[in-house]
Formats: C-alpha cells, structure tokens, sequence
C-alpha cells in the first residue's frame, strides 16, 4: 500500500483540474461531488495507510518513497519524494479529515454562489498543496507547497475580487507571507551551503557533526522567519484577521487543516536543528508566548464574530510554538491536533450564524439566537468550551500539557508558565463573550431579518455534529500518565536522530501534573464565570468596565496600533519613495525620458533628411551625377596610392 501514497495529493489535485477546466459546464451537485470526492478518497488512503503504519514496528515507522527525480545538478539532486512517518501520518488525517468535512460544508454554505466551480477548484488545489508540504522530504519540494498553500491562500481570501477591501485582504496576505517567505529561502540556502543537501535525512542526520552554534541559529532564526509569516506570529500576524474576507469555510481550512499549521509543522519537522541552538528555542518560546498575549487581548474587545476565532487562532498559534520553544514539540502538535478540531466547529459554525443572519458578522446586532439556531447553538457552545479549556474536553488536555511542560522545562519556567496561564483565562472569557452576545440577552437583530432566521440544511450541520465529537473526545489520547498515547506514537520522530526531548533530561520537577491540572480548570472556569457575570447577569457592567479602562480599550480596540506602525514605518515610506524616486525620477525622467529622447532625435533626423525629397527629377539627377563623382574620385584616389 506504501507503493501508493503518491496517490494521496493526486486526488486533490485531479479534483482541482477536473473543476478547474470543465465545472462551467457542471451542475453544482456534479462540482461539489468532485470537489468532496477528491478529498473524500485521499482521507479514505490516509485511514488505511494509517493502519498499515500502526501495524509496524516502532524503528519501522518511516517510509519514503520516491515518485521520480526533478532536479540534478552536479552533486546536487532533488526528488518529488514523499516521507511518511508518525508526523506526517498526524498532519495527513488532520488535512484530509478535517479537509473533508469542510468541503462537504462549504455544498450547502456557496449554495448559489456564481462562483461555485472556481471556489471548490481552488479548495482542492489548497488541499493538494498542504499534503505536498508535509509529505516532503527535503526542504525544496517542501518550498513547493510551502508556496502553493500562499497562492491558495491569495486566492481564496479574495474570492470575491469584485470587493476592492477583499482584494486588498488577499494581496496583504500575500506581500505579508513573501516577507516570511524570503527569510525561508535564506535559511534553505544556508542549508544547502553546510550540507550539500536539502534532504530530510542527511541534514538533520548530520546536524551534530556539520553544525556550530552560530550556523545553528542562523539557520533555525530564519526559518522562524517563514514560520511567523505563515503561522501568523509577531510581528507577522496582521494578514489573517484581514483573511476573514474570504468564505467562512476557507477560513475554517485556513485556521483549522492548512496554511497556519504549515509554520508549526515545520520548526517540528526541522526539531533536530532547533535544539542545536539554545537562542533560537529561546525566540521561538518568546515569539510565541507574547503572540498568545497579544492577539488575546485584542480578541477581549473584538465585535466581529469571525476576527475573534482569528485572533484566537493567532493566540492557540502562540502557544503551539511555546510548547516547540521548550522542547515540548510532541505537546505542540497534540495542540495542533486538538485545535483542528475545535477551530474548525467554531468557524464552521460562525458560518451558520452568518448564513442564518444573510452574512452578519457584528455581534452587537445579534444576541438570543439560542432557541431559534438549535443545533448551531448546541455545537457552537462544546466548541467554546474546547477552546476554553474546560475539564475534560479536548483543549483542556493539549493546552494544560503545554502549560505543565514549558513550567518543567530549562528553557521554560515560572514567568512563561504565568503569562500562558494568563492568556488561558482570556481565552476562556473572550470565547464566552461571544457565546454570550451571540446566544443569550435581548435580541439586537435587524426586525427584517429575524423574521427568515432558519437553521442550517444538514449538508452544513452533519459536518459540524462529527466536528463537535472530535471537540469532545479528541483529547482523550493525550490524557497525561493514563495512556498518552498521542506522545507515544510521535515518539521514535523526536528521538529518531537521538535528540531525546527535555522532559526525558533528569531536573526537578514544579510538582505533580495533576495540580497544574486542578488550576488550569479553575482559571478556565473564572474565565467564564466572569464573562457570564459581564453579559449575562450584569449586561450593563461592560459599559461601567469600558469607561474606568478607557485607555486600554482604546489600545486593544486599534490592535495595538500594530498596523498604523506598519503604515507609519513601511507602507507610507514606501509609498512616498515609489512615488518621489520611482516614478517621478527612474520612471519619468529616465526611462520615458531616455525613450522620449531617442524618438525626438529619430524625429528631428528624419525632418532633416525629408528636405532631400523635393519632388523634382533633375534635382535627383544632380544627386546622381554627384554621387557618381564623388565615387570615381575615391577609387581614382585609392589606385594612385
């Protein structure tokens, strides 16, 4: 079955062809087949792959298969090469399985839509290119879908081209993505110079031998790089708010199954260079603990339902690259797991607030919805509470195994330890302040609306059911010291090349798991205690809140001027030098200018030359007799010599 796992990226992308050229002359059910059977018969391989992976020995559980050489060069030689080991197994049913139900969703969400067939040939090209990516095994082919997942990304956040602020949300996540993007390329390029190679296994099979600290953290600091951009992280993070622009579904892909995992998956995948430097642990740890801060704030006074899960996938993005940070790269990607599974449900079901509410996205004009979006309601609440981190559900377990780690690990500690725990209470009270003004309080939607408020078709909500039991159990094979068995089957791709995680290192240990365990719940629970207490019990508090903490409102409220220093720093300058240099100068004055020169000069000749055309033959027979004498001369000249 191994033989076939080129299969798995071939579906989508067949899927993306076949809807790409011929889904104008396609019903929508016919293009929603392909689209959903395209990633319906990759999440099928994948399963069944998954089985016969299990069914190895542990040392056997790496696979790599090659489909044909692209590039040599020399000695230099690049495959389209596939590895499947227990970390790319994780990342493939995340794509694929998750993918798969946010293509059956997106059937009844683009119902009508005009674009119908492109939206589901690029919903499969975006499938195709995250299984490129972490089916790849050396950095080039990597770069691939690396890239492939930015175009996707272009494309499906300005869907609607026709709206110029949609278009702009698509170009910004763009030229935000290339920035992240060129330090990437840097980085593979410092690989190739100490390695020869871009391949997985040489590289980081002579990681120990080739690498001195200094060219270890070059390298690991500029795939960060790529990492912040694409994973949205300080000061990369202002694309994806702005990527709401884009249909609900593709940001449930984006947020939940592809683009921002991309960063996460690869400083995991590339562990073996990151431990080799302990500055670069130390700025992965940092940039992600002061992302889940900030984006966590702004996520308090967010209005718009859609930029609160963004802004709290910006946070949940943080705390994965803290976990990778101290080491804990296992906890990381269980939290990666997890969050598919629960962000997915939320944005899912944001969409079915929106479709109900003919695309609303303001939470102040919404509120009681609870009994008229039954369904939607019931699985938007577990969702919540999975991101919250209640006891039990599936965020509790991956995010309290973050917390417990980065407080036991040396590159961890107390104050780390603190501010995540911090931003787990925030999280718990910004995501049930949307609960709360969204399901609960006095109706503040438009009366011309509420009267057509309607749940959603079963095309949307049997998606979101299965989505809401993976909120609930997905955690359970985590659950610390009773069978972490999620740690258990990633643990020969962590110790494969003999880097042996912190936590195996013997150091003393900020007692048992389980009390972290108890006050992780109860900082959880005051988080929603305290939201209930805001917009429930006492709904006209907030306002007395706002008004005695005006400043910080105001300074969470604009994001905290992030994108006016951007505008301030980059976007003006650089407006004001392509304008003042680069047009008025290089463009004008020298390159029309050197142009508008040499047609003046051909001008000015050619009127010279036109008095010679007089129109009269014997001026023309002078000419001749002239000519005629003037070349006798000459030879008559050149034979005396």
């Amino acid at each position: 079955m191994f033989e076939y796992l080129w299969l798995i990226p071939l579906f989508p992308f067949v899927g993306f062809v076949v809807n790409g050229l011929f889904g104008n002359k396609f019903t929508e059910p016919q293009i929603g087949a392909v689209g959903v059977a395209a990633v319906g018969l990759s999440f099928a391989g994948t399963v069944w792959l998954f089985l016969q992976l299990v069914g190895l020995p542990e040392s056997e559980r790496f696979i790599a298969k090659q489909v044909y050489t692209w590039i040599r060069a020399g000695s230099f030689e690049a495959n389209v090469s596939f590895l499947l080991d227990p970390l790319s197994m994780v990342m493939l049913l995340i794509v694929t399985g998750v993918g798969l139900l946010i293509h059956v969703y997106s059937i009844g969400y683009m119902h009508g839509d005009k674009g119908f067939a492109r939206y589901f040939a690029f919903l499969n090209l975006f499938t195709f290119s995250m299984l490129l990516l972490v089916l790849a095994d050396n950095f080039l082919l990597l770069f691939v879908g690396w890239e492939g997942v930015g175009l996707c990304s272009y494309l499906l956040i300005g869907f609607w081209f026709e709206n110029k602020e949609y278009a702009y949300a698509g170009r910004k996540a763009f030229v935000v993505n290339r920035i992240g993007d060129f330090g990437f390329l840097l980085g593979m390029f410092l690989i190739f110079t100490h390695f020869n190679s871009l391949n997985f296994v040489t590289v980081f099979g002579n990681a120990s031998h080739v690498l001195t600290a200094g060219v270890a953290t070059s390298i690991c600091l500029l795939l960060f790089v790529g990492a912040m951009g694409k994973s949205a992280q300080i000061p990369l993070f202002v694309w994806l708010p702005d990527a709401m622009a884009g249909p609900t579904p593709v940001s449930a892909l984006i947020h939940a199954a592809t683009m921002v995992t991309a960063g996460v998956y690869m400083v995991a995948r590339c562990h073996v260079l990151f431990l080799h430097s302990e500055v670069a642990m130390t700025v992965v740890a940092l940039v992600g603990v002061a992302t889940a801060f900030l984006a966590a704030t702004i996520a308090l006074v967010s209005n718009d339902i859609k930029k609160v899960l963004a802004y709290s996938t910006i946070s949940q993005l943080g705390y994965m690259f803290l976990a990778c940070g101290v080491g804990a790269f296992s906890a990381g990607v269980f939290h990666v797991n997890t969050h598919a599974y629960f962000k997915a449900l939320l944005f899912m079901s944001a969409g079915s607030v929106m479709h109900a509410l003919q695309n609303e996205t303001d939470m102040t004009r919404m509120g009681n919805l609870r009994s008229k979006l039954p369904v939607t309601f019931r699985v938007f609440f577990i969702g919540a509470l999975a991101l919250a981190g209640f006891p039990l559900l599936s965020g509790f377990f991956s995010k309290d195994e973050i917390l417990w780690k980065v407080l036991n690990s040396p590159y961890g500690g107390f104050e780390l330890w603190f501010i995540a725990a911090a931003v787990a209470g925030l999280t718990a009270f910004y995501t049930f302040r949307m609960i709360f003004l969204v399901f609960y309080g006095e109706s503040r939607v438009p009366k011309e609306i509420e009267t057509q408020i309607h749940e959603s078709p079963s095309v949307m909500t049997i998606p979101l059911g299965i989505l809401a039991f993976l909120a609930i159990a997905g955690g359970w094979l985590g659950v610390p010291h009773l069978f972490n068995q999620f740690e258990h089957f990633l643990g020969p791709v962590f110790n494969q090349y003999g880097t042996i995680g912190f936590f195996e290192q013997t150091h003393e240990l900020v007692g048992p798991e389980t009390t972290f365990m108890a006050i992780s719940s109860l900082i959880a629970i005051l988080g929603i205690g305290f939201a209930y207490l805001l917009y429930v019990a006492k709904p006209d508090l907030p306002a007395h809140v706002v008004a005695r903490t005006q400043g910080f409102y105001n300074f969470f409220v604009h994001k905290w001027y992030v994108d006016e220093l951007y505008q301030a720093l980059l976007v003006h300058p650089l407006n004001r030098f392509s304008d003042r240099v680069l047009w008025r100068w290089c463009d004008v004055k020298f390159i029309d200018g050197f142009v508008n020169s040499v047609a003046t000069a051909t001008g000015k000749l050619g009127g010279r030359v036109r008095k010679m055309e007089t129109g009269f033959v014997q001026n023309y027979a002078l000419s001749i007799v002239v000519g005629v004498v003037v070349l006798a001369g000459y030879f008559l000249l050149k034979s005396m010599e």
